[in-house]
This record gives C-alpha cells, sequence and structure tokens, in this order.
C-alpha cells in the first residue's frame, strides 16, 4: 500500500543520451542547479554548500558515487527562510539513479525524506520538478542547463 503521506517526492527523465553522458550532466551540479554552490561536488564524501539569497541555503555530502549509474547526496543542514519547521530535510537524501530502459536512458531522481506533510512540499516539488524536467533534461540534450545564477538569486 502507498501511503502518500509518507511518500518520497520522485521524478523520471527520460532522454536519448547514453548513461554515461547522463551521469557527467548529473555530476555537473553547477551546470543545472546553481553556479552559486561552493566545494567539491564531484569527489565522494566531500561536501558542498548551496544557496538562493534570503530563500534556501543547505550543505550536501556526496556519499554514493557509482559511475555512469548513481550518486547520492546527504543533507547535513538545511535552512529555509518561508518554513516554520528548521529541520526539514535535515537527514535527507538526494538520489539520482541512472539505467538503461530500452533504447533510452532514465534518470530516476528521488528526494528520501520529501515527503507530502513537509511545510515545503509543494515548493520543494515544483522546484525540483523544474531543475530536473527542464534544467537537467536541457543540459543533457542540449549541452545548456538553467541553473541559479552566481551571486545567490534565481534565474530570471
Amino acid at each position: 500500500m502507498n501511503d502518500t503521506a509518507t511518500s518520497d517526492f520522485t521524478t523520471v527523465l527520460l532522454v536519448e543520451q547514453t548513461p554515461h553522458e547522463v551521469f557527467n550532466a548529473v555530476t555537473n551540479i553547477r551546470g543545472w542547479w546553481s553556479e552559486n554552490i561552493e566545494g567539491d561536488t564531484s569527489q565522494l564524501h566531500e561536501e558542498f554548500r548551496y544557496e538562493v539569497t534570503d530563500l534556501h541555503t543547505c550543505k550536501m555530502k556526496l556519499v554514493e558515487l557509482i559511475p555512469d549509474q548513481k550518486v547520492v547526496w546527504l543533507v547535513l543542514e538545511n535552512h529555509f527562510s518561508f518554513t516554520k519547521d528548521k529541520d526539514e530535510w535535515i537527514g535527507n537524501r538526494l538520489v539520482f539513479e541512472i539505467s538503461k530502459q530500452g533504447p533510452q536512458t532514465a534518470m530516476r531522481f528521488t528526494q528520501v525524506g520529501l515527503v507530502p506533510a513537509y511545510e515545503c512540499y509543494e515548493i520543494c516539488n515544483n522546484a525540483w520538478t523544474g531543475y530536473i524536467q527542464n534544467s537537467l533534461r536541457d543540459l543533457i540534450v542540449n549541452g545548456k542547463g538553467h541553473p541559479n545564477p552566481k551571486g545567490g538569486g534565481l534565474p530570471k
């Protein structure tokens, strides 16, 4: 039985590119999520910070990295300016699973712990859907995503 109150947020992207190309795009975080990321985002056990000025900051750790198959980030710290619960996201895992699906490559993104009961769920759902289905897709397919610009704001 699927309890939607506890179901983790997931979105799936299907593209014609190879798992290797998808993996390279996923790990190019500054190319699709935000140019305003500080720290190493490519080495296992390294930590990095993400910030949208006056809205969202978080600290992530790269906890799993399997070339062409899987990337997992662990949320170590998180702050939203718009939620009462200051612990949302802390301890969540952001999982990117890459696999062949016939002639296409599937990339399944799941934020383990991002559930509808969260205050930020609707905003986070919309944001992740946009980043994955638009910015990451465009980076994979066209070589250019739409990350948040350097300086900490949101894309225009």
